[in-house]
């Protein structure tokens, strides 16, 4: 009977691979977070700050905490039916956590460090807990029994460091997401067991290429929401105007770049794809950059709506134009993952951006969001011009 009530909890050939109204809510909390990240950020460039490097370094650790957590959530519900109540009370479980990290995250590095740890350490071992106990009597126990391990193992410095101040809380959480980040990696090892990495297990390849899709289209949301916010709290001056538009096309121009083409087709890629779980595992990855360079565009871009005139500050263009960088630097390998190359107008997108770093350094922040703009602009075009006339081009990837 016990093996038989496992066999159920699994998504089985009759269950959809598309993702449930359940999954789509559970990515509201998610819309709040990268809305707190951004807010963060853009904090670490305009209030006085000590050392800017260390701040945006905090800044990137919740946002890799955050990341972990939805995308095992993610995982989770493309292994397991997420039809079944007890795996709908697991995302139920994981979407309050998430919350409860939202509404820390501002002040995790000070007062509210307890409450972000324990939400992460809550959903990191809550998880795989439930599966364990639920799979006890089916081999799919030893997967989540491995993650089990090195969540309870991960949980000591998470819990360690919020009980510190300062530095040391820094240098715990930076220990405790390397462990968490290194594990699966690795497959979750144990000692005389072996491993089981993601990339082996047999988890539904379309489900994960749309839920990948859906949350890019969340970053990109969460980077109308800051700018909006942004421009409705400015004092509408004709630069603002025009910051506000340029912020629009920017957004508009980095959703036309993921999506043509290599995002359009992720489905079928994966679902082509002779080893999924091995093309999905990589694409994990690459879509947490570009989710990064998303949210630091987003952070970017606010600064040249509040501030489009005077003098650039040198730490501003790590986002007004690194964030695209980033952004376009994992859609190149985002590329690669689906066609098994990489087109010519990504790398001199890319090259260009980082070129003209010393080039804008002098010039408004208008300016250098305008000229930033004007390279994602390029980059679209190049890629109208590349496809026209040609039938469309299908996934081949290389994994």
């Amino acid at each position: 009977m016990a093996d038989q009530r496992g066999e159920e909890l699994l998504r089985g050939k009759a269950t959809s691979p598309r993702a449930t109204f359940l999954e789509l809510f559970f990515d509201v909390a998610f819309v709040f977070a990268l809305t707190r990240v951004s807010n963060r950020l853009v904090d670490d460039f305009t209030v006085e700050r000590r050392v800017f490097l260390p701040e945006a370094g905090e800044t990137l650790l919740l946002l890799l905490a955050l990341w972990m957590v939805w995308s095992l959530t993610t995982w989770t519900t493309s292994r397991y039916n997420p039809e079944r109540p007890e795996i709908q009370l697991v995302v139920a479980g994981s979407m309050f956590a998430s919350m409860v990290m939202a509404v820390s995250l501002p002040e995790a590095f000070d007062t509210r460090g307890l409450s972000f740890a324990i939400g992460y350490v809550a959903v990191q071992v809550g998880r795989p807990l439930f599966l364990t106990v639920a799979m006890r009597h089916h081999p799919e126990r030893q997967a989540a029994g491995r993650i089990l391990v090195w969540a309870v193992v991960s949980a000591v410095p998470w819990i360690a460091g919020a009980l510190v101040q300062n530095d040391a809380r820094g240098v715990l959480w930076t220990v405790a997401v390397i462990i968490d980040y290194g594990a699966a990696r690795l497959g979750w090892p144990l000692p005389g067991r072996g491993r089981s990495p993601a990339s082996s297990w047999p988890v539904t390849g379309e489900h994960l290429a749309e839920r990948y899709q859906q949350f890019t289209i969340i970053a990109l949301g969460e980077m109308i929401l800051i700018s909006g916010f942004g421009f409705s709290m400015s004092e509408f001056a004709a630069a603002q105007w025009v910051a506000f538009a340029i912020t629009f096309a920017s957004t508009a121009l980095l959703w036309r770049i993921y999506f043509y083409r290599a995002g359009t087709v992720l489905v079928e890629a994966v679902a082509g794809s002779a080893r999924p779980g091995r093309l999905a595992e990589s694409a994990t990855y690459t879509h947490l950059v570009m989710v990064a360079g998303i949210v630091a565009a987003a952070v970017g871009y606010e600064l040249v709506i509040g501030h489009p005139g005077g003098h650039t500050d040198p730490a501003w263009l790590t986002v007004i134009i690194g964030g695209p960088a980033l952004f376009v630097l994992g859609r190149a390998r985002f590329e690669y993952e689906v066609f098994g190359r990489v087109s010519r107008s990504r790398l001199v997108g890319l090259v260009v951006l980082v070129a003209m770093v010393p080039l804008v350094i002098r010039l408004p922040p208008l300016a250098v969001g305008a000229a930033t703009t004007a390279v994602l602009g390029g980059i679209a075009a190049a890629d109208a011009l590349r496809a026209r006339g040609r039938p469309p081009e299908q996934p081949a990837p290389p994994i």
